[in-house]
């Protein structure tokens, strides 16, 4: 009898596990809890790393589509100072993919969504409960009440993870709060603006505090706020009345990003696991992406949960007989690789939202000029 996999989440490191799978002829569902692939906004753009995002894209046969719809252009990025003046300007070379291209979530997601057979996902399908069964694998409940078996489980279920409770008990330590805003069809209805943030990247940097501005390919603009973390309510950030407040004394320029707004601002709180976080190896379930190693987003997240993916399908295909030995490999390998990725990305967080994040950033892109924070 075929094995039976499971992967719960049908984000970018889920479905690119299953993608590399299929090729292999390895059949995997994907059980995500959205009701389809339109459901909701996959967030702003990001740039995929050649030994990362671009290597995992590459082993799912999709490197020439990835490079059909990324943006290099996108990697384009300024530094700007709470009286709008320039610290950092970084060009790419023209049409250059020898970087780290942009490319927006959602596009990436259909890429992958559209490299699988129809019947691989199935949609809301949020899980509930996962409970191992006596003769091994799983037995998993959704809250529509229906049931599935499996042989083989693998959470991808990001950073709130119901399958990570089944290896680990890893307390998130809340390090940021974020708030969205979205202006569409910047280049008619806001043109300054555009201008102002270009292609790719625009960071404000004050004291504790980013005011973020980033170029989507349909030509609306990603606006994010980040904040250190504070006790205060996320209601607290819900007007845009309070947000200005936050910046008063800023360019003009640079807060009309908030008025430009097309709805209400959307707060949210950043979490991260321990760094260092690791379980006791246990059959027939692993963890992979933000559910294995949730970092602050400081562009490696969906980088690493992709590179996870496909290093956790190299070895299931490298051990058809035995899931076991390869989820063990798998796992040993992603510790060891992502220890030192945590650590940094702690390290940029603190950086990005500390007193000195001007000159301290300045410093950091003087260094490595090619190599941009993401949001």
């Amino acid at each position: 009898m075929a094995m039976r996999l499971a992967i719960v989440g049908g984000g970018l490191g889920g479905l690119t596990l299953a993608r590399i799978l299929h090729l292999h002829g390895i059949e995997a569902v994907v059980h995500e809890r959205e009701a389809d692939r339109a459901a909701r906004s996959q967030g702003g753009m990001l740039d995929l790393h050649p030994e990362s995002g671009q290597r995992a894209l590459a082993e799912a046969g999709l490197g020439e589509v990835f490079r059909s719809s990324a943006r290099p252009e996108g990697e384009e990025h300024r530094i700007l100072d709470p009286a709008a003046r320039t610290l950092v300007h970084h060009t790419p070379r023209p049409g250059s993919f020898d970087g780290r291209p942009e490319i927006d979530r959602t596009v990436l997601r259909h890429l992958l969504l559209d490299a699988l057979p129809s019947d691989a996902v199935t949609w809301g399908h949020r899980l509930v409960g996962a409970t191992p069964r006596p003769a091994g694998g799983f037995l998993l409940t959704f809250d529509s009440g229906r049931r599935v078996e499996c042989d083989i489980l693998v959470g991808a279920d990001g950073a709130r993870s119901v399958v990570r409770p089944l290896l680990i008990d890893a307390p998130l330590t809340y390090v940021s709060t974020h708030v969205d805003l979205t202006i569409g069809d910047a280049d008619r209805r806001h043109p300054e603006l555009a201008e102002m943030v270009g292609p790719g990247n625009l960071w404000c940097v004050g004291v504790n505090q980013i005011l973020a501005a980033q170029r989507l390919g349909d030509g609306s603009i990603r606006v994010g706020i980040s904040l250190r973390a504070e006790g205060r309510d996320l209601d607290a950030y819900r007007s845009k009345d309070a947000l200005r407040a936050l910046f008063d004394g800023w360019d003009a320029r640079l807060v009309a990003l908030i008025d430009a707004g097309d709805d209400a601002p959307t707060p949210r709180r950043v979490e991260a696991m321990p760094v260092g976080a690791r379980w006791a190896h246990q059959p027939g379930v692993t963890l992979l992406g933000d559910a294995a190693h949730l970092m602050p987003p400081v562009g490696e997240g969906a980088n690493q949960a992709m590179l996870d993916a496909a290093e956790l399908a190299h070895e299931l295909v490298a051990h058809p007989g035995d899931p076991d030995a390869a989820i063990r490999a798998y796992e040993e390998a992603m510790f060891a690789r992502v220890q030192p990725i945590a650590e940094m990305c702690a390290r940029v967080q603190a950086m990005m939202l500390s007193p000195t994040a001007a000159d301290d950033l300045v410093r950091f892109f003087t260094r490595r000029p090619a190599e941009p924070v993401g949001q």
